[in-house]
C-alpha cells in the first residue's frame, strides 16, 4: 500500500537514514520507535511528503488516500470546527466544494455537471458526511453546541480533538499520527485505542505511550543504525523479547539449542498472555507471526533509574485534613480529607490538572491552601518532581555543579560521587560538564531524577514525569518505581505508569475526594463509581 524505496537522509555528515527499503501494508498498524533523534518525527514527515529526503522515494498505492494528523493547531482558525473535519477527506471535500458553487449559481448549462458531481458523492458516501463528522466530534468530547463555532474560538485541547477527528474522518487508507494522545484524557485515549484497534486500513504511529502502543500495534518499526527494521507484535513483545536476546548474547557459554527453547518458551507465554487479554491486535493474528529468528538484541541505552531510601519510614505518612484551593476564583478541591500509610502508592487524578498541580505546590511548602492543613510524618523524607522545573535551571552551572548543590555530605560533593549519580542517567564523560541553563527538555528531566535519586527520600512526588522522555527512559523509569518500596505520589498521563505502579486511587474533585484502594483499570472502569464522580464535578448552582 505504501512503500519507500533507498530512502536517505542526510544533514551535513549526519546521516539520519542510509538506503531504507521498507513497506507499510493495508491493515497493520506500525508503532515507529527509535531514540530521541533518530529521526522518527521526520520519516513521518516524509512519508506525508511534508519533506523531501535527499535521496530515495516514497510511493502511494494508485487511488490509494493518505491522513496525517496536523501539528499546527492554528492552521484551521478561519473555518468552522464542522468543516475542518470534513477538509480532512479532500476529493470528498473537493466535490462538495464544487456542487455547493454550481447550486449557488444554478443555471440549465450547469444542471448536468451537477448531476454527474452528485453520483460520484453519493458513492462516496457524501450524503452522510455530516452526520459521520459530527459523530466522531462527539467521541472524541466536543459537544455538538461547538459543531459550527470557529477553530480559532476554541482552545488547545478542544483543538487537538478537532484535528484527530479531521484525521480519522472518511476511513483514510493510510493513517499517520505522530503523538496522538497528546493533551487527550483518558476517556478519550480510551476510544482511539479502540478505535484504531478495529481499523482495518494501514496505521503508522509515533507515540511515547507505551498502552497505547501495547493496545493498537500489531508491528513495532525500529529506527536504529540509519535503518527501519518491522517487528512482529506490540511494543511490550518487543521490549521484552529484545531484553531477552540481550541477555542472551552476554550468556556466551550457553548452547543455541538451550537459547532458541528460551526464546520459544518466552513467545509462548507472551502468546497466551494475548489470547487472554481484551488487546485487539490478536484480531490480526499477531500471534501466528512472531518469529524466533527475528528477535533482535535492542543497541538501545537505559537510564539505570535507582530509588534508595536513606531509612524506612513509619507507619504515619501525610494527613491531610479539609484541603481547599482555588483559582482565579474557581474552586479546584475542596474537603480534602487523606492519610496515607506506609508502602501507599498513589494515583492522584483529576479532570483538571491545575488541581493536582496545586495540591503537590501546596503540600511541598510552595503555594498557600484557601483552607486546611496537612501535616507529614516525622519519619518522612520527601522528594519533589514538579510539573515546572525551569526555575532549577536558570545558572549556566556545569551538571557536575549543578547536582553538587544537592549534595549533603562531604561525601557526596566529591566529583566521582557526583558523576556516579549523572552517568547513571547517561550524562557521561563530556556530558557531565554541560551548562544546565541550555538543556533539552528530556535532559533537565534526567538531571532532577539524578537529584532525586541522590536525596534517597522515602517518599516520591510525581507530576507528570513521563513528559519530555523518551521510551528508553519512561520504561527504566517505570520498573523502578514498581521496585521502590516506599511511598509514591504520583500524576500521570502515561496509563502504563499509572496502572502498573498505583495500587490507591485519590481523585480530586471542586466538591469533595474519591480515594479507593485499587489499581488505576479499575478504578477507571467502574461504572457506579464513575455515576459518582461525575456528580462531584457538577457546577454548585
Amino acid at each position: 500500500m505504501l512503500s519507500v524505496s533507498n530512502l536517505s537522509v542526510q544533514f551535513g555528515k549526519r546521516v539520519l537514514f542510509d538506503e531504507v527499503s521498507t513497506q507499510f501494508v493495508q491493515g497493520n498498524c506500525y508503532g515507529i520507535i527509535g531514540a530521541n533523534g533518530a529521526g522518527k518525527s521526520t520519516f513521518l514527515k516524509i512519508l506525508a511528503g511534508k519533506q523531501e529526503p535527499t535521496s530515495g522515494h516514497v510511493h502511494l498505492e494508485p487511488e490509494k488516500r493518505m491522513s496525517v494528523l496536523e501539528q499546527n493547531h492554528n492552521a484551521y482558525d478561519e473555518y468552522t470546527v464542522l468543516e475542518t473535519v470534513l477538509r480532512g477527506n479532500k476529493p470528498l471535500f473537493e466535490i462538495k466544494s464544487q456542487i455547493d458553487a454550481l447550486y449557488a449559481d444554478y443555471t440549465d448549462a450547469n444542471a448536468e455537471k451537477i448531476g454527474e458531481l452528485q453520483v460520484v458523492f453519493e458513492e462516496m458516501n457524501g450524503w452522510n458526511a455530516d452526520s459521520d463528522a459530527a459523530a466522531m466530534l462527539s467521541n472524541l468530547g466536543i459537544d455538538e453546541s461547538l459543531h459550527y463555532s470557529m477553530m480559532g474560538d476554541l482552545d488547545g485541547k478542544q483543538k487537538v480533538r478537532v484535528l484527530l477527528a479531521q484525521a480519522l474522518f472518511g476511513s483514510p487508507d493510510v493513517l499517520i499520527m505522530d503523538e496522538p494522545t497528546n493533551d487527550l484524557d483518558y476517556e478519550t485515549i480510551t476510544w482511539l485505542e479502540n478505535f484504531l484497534a478495529n481499523y482495518d486500513n494501514c496505521v503508522i504511529v509515533v507515540s511515547h505511550d507505551r498502552h497505547f502502543l501495547d493496545a493498537v500495534c500489531t508491528h513495532i518499526s525500529d529506527i536504529d543504525f540509519g535503518k527501519i527494521t518491522h517487528y512482529s507484535g506490540n511494543y511490550t513483545f518487543w521490549y521484552e523479547s529484545s531484553q531477552l536476546a540481550m541477555r542472551q548474547r552476554a550468556q556466551q557459554n550457553k548452547k543455541a539449542e538451550e537459547k532458541k527453547k528460551e526464546l520459544e518458551d518466552f513467545i509462548r507465554r507472551f502468546s497466551a498472555n494475548v489470547a487472554k487479554s481484551k488487546q485487539a491486535t490478536s484480531r490480526k493474528k499477531m500471534i501466528e507471526k512472531l518469529n524466533v529468528d527475528a528477535i533482535k538484541p535492542s543497541s538501545r541505552r537505559y537510564p539505570a533509574i535507582i530509588f534508595d531510601r536513606e531509612r524506612e519510614a513509619g507507619d504515619q505518612i501525610l494527613n491531610v485534613d479539609k484541603l481547599a484551593a482555588s483559582l482565579d476564583g474557581e474552586t479546584l478541591f475542596k474537603n480534602v480529607n487523606i492519610n496515607l500509610a506506609k508502602g501507599d502508592k498513589v494515583v492522584l487524578y483529576s479532570r483538571d490538572s491545575r488541581a493536582t498541580t496545586a495540591f503537590y505546590e501546596i503540600i511541598n511548602g510552595n503555594m498557600e491552601a484557601d483552607a486546611g492543613e496537612y501535616k507529614w510524618g516525622v519519619t518522612t523524607l520527601q522528594s519533589y518532581l514538579p510539573l515546572d522545573n525551569e526555575a532549577f535551571f536558570k545558572n549556566d552551572m556545569s551538571l557536575v555543579d549543578w547536582l553538587r548543590q544537592y549534595a549533603k555530605t562531604e561525601e557526596e560533593r566529591e566529583e566521582v560521587y557526583i558523576r556516579g549519580f549523572l552517568g547513571k542517567m547517561l550524562f557521561s564523560g563530556e556530558e557531565a560538564l554541560k551548562k544546565s541553563n541550555v538543556l533539552s527538555g528530556g535532559e533537565k528531566v534526567r538531571c532532577m531524577l539524578s537529584r532525586m535519586m541522590m536525596m534517597r527520600a522515602n517518599v516520591l512526588m510525581l507530576d507528570e514525569p513521563t513528559n519530555h522522555l523518551d521510551l528508553e527512559s519512561i520504561t527504566a523509569f517505570n520498573n523502578s518505581l514498581k521496585n521502590f518500596k516506599g511511598t509514591v505520589l504520583l500524576t500521570t498521563h502515561d496509563h502504563e505508569f499509572a496502572q502498573t505502579v498505583g495500587n490507591r486511587v485519590i481523585e480530586l474533585t471542586p466538591n469533595g475526594v474519591i480515594d479507593r484502594y485499587a489499581t488505576f483499570d479499575e478504578y477507571m472502569n467502574d461504572k457506579k463509581l464513575k455515576e459518582q464522580r461525575d456528580k462531584m464535578y457538577a457546577v454548585e448552582a
